[in-house]
């Protein structure tokens, strides 16, 4: 296992690749590719990690990658207890912008998408306003031939450079996210347990025997290449997943949220999830379920 360089299976004459995935799960190994990517989560839920940042994903998301951005789309445990394909659906348009002659970005009809180009590296969340307008237009790629395909993805990122002012943007501050292969190898490794184990409580010890280093090496390490602490990050994990469980309503109360996500205490959760989100537990759920008014 490690940070695959991964190859989109696509015409090698193409600039612009429409692949979609119909799975009982998404793919399960943080990657990277060449390509810019943008993707439209159709049904499906589980954690974005991108570099060094994590959060939850759902249908209707639509992301838009960096060219090289170490990632994963790590389905909900759920997807593999009952694997039935259909349980995940995204479509992920694939663009080599180095195909692209630099002249043709230079032009001044290019000039809006060019600046906004040059701001996607770190990863994009359009927001939720847009969802529905741009998965029309990405779904309707599908269908297209190469020319217009290519044509159809400037429109899109016209659109993009014009009309969408706030996006998300998945960047922890961290700008350069160096992953070598051997790194891939042991960064991975820490991504998937934690990902598949966030609910137990995971000492140090154990998250350094993952990663076949010494605990105080491990600090140091997972440190140098995330810009934050284990606990921190794990933390981010299982508030991810709290906020999952309140968006799908599948809690009893906030305690039973606390404790089955890996908190000790319902009191040192509230103290987590109001630092990582900005607000109390009950101010989240009063604020989802107003918004879903």
């Amino acid at each position: 296992m490690k940070v695959l360089q991964f190859t989109p299976p696509v015409p090698q004459e193409d600039s612009v690749i429409v692949d979609e995935d119909i799975l009982s799960h998404f793919y399960n190994y943080f990657h990277r590719h060449k390509q810019l990517q943008i993707t439209l989560v159709i049904k499906g839920t589980g954690t974005l990690m991108v570099g060094n940042y994590s959060q939850a994903f759902q249908p209707n998301d639509i992301y838009i990658l960096g060219a090289n951005q170490p990632h994963i789309f790590k389905s909900d445990p759920t997807h593999f207890i009952n694997p039935q394909v259909g349980n995940a659906h995204a479509i992920h348009v694939f663009f080599d912008l180095e195909r692209l002659p630099k002249s043709f970005l230079d032009l001044p009809e290019m000039e809006l998408i060019s600046r906004f180009l040059r701001t996607i590296q770190n990863g994009l969340q359009l927001p939720a306003r847009h969802a529905n307008h741009v998965g029309r237009m990405i779904k309707k790629l599908k269908n297209k031939s190469s020319l217009d395909r290519l044509l159809s993805v400037i429109n899109l990122f016209q659109y993009f450079a014009k009309e969408v002012k706030e996006w998300k943007s998945l960047h922890t501050g961290f700008s350069n996210y160096p992953v070598s292969d051997s790194e891939g190898i042991r960064m991975n490794d820490i991504f998937q347990y934690t990902l598949d184990h966030y609910a137990e409580n995971i000492t140090l010890s154990r998250i350094a025997d993952i990663a076949n280093i010494t605990p105080h090496a491990f600090c140091k390490y997972f440190k140098k290449h995330t810009r934050k602490t284990y606990n921190t990050f794990l933390n981010e994990i299982r508030i991810n997943e709290a906020c999952k469980r309140i968006i799908n309503s599948s809690y009893d109360g906030i305690s039973t949220i606390a404790y089955s996500t890996g908190f000790n205490s319902a009191t040192n959760f509230n103290r987590v999830f109001r630092k990582t989100t900005g607000m109390s537990p009950s101010d989240y759920i009063r604020a989802y379920k107003s918004k879903d008014r």
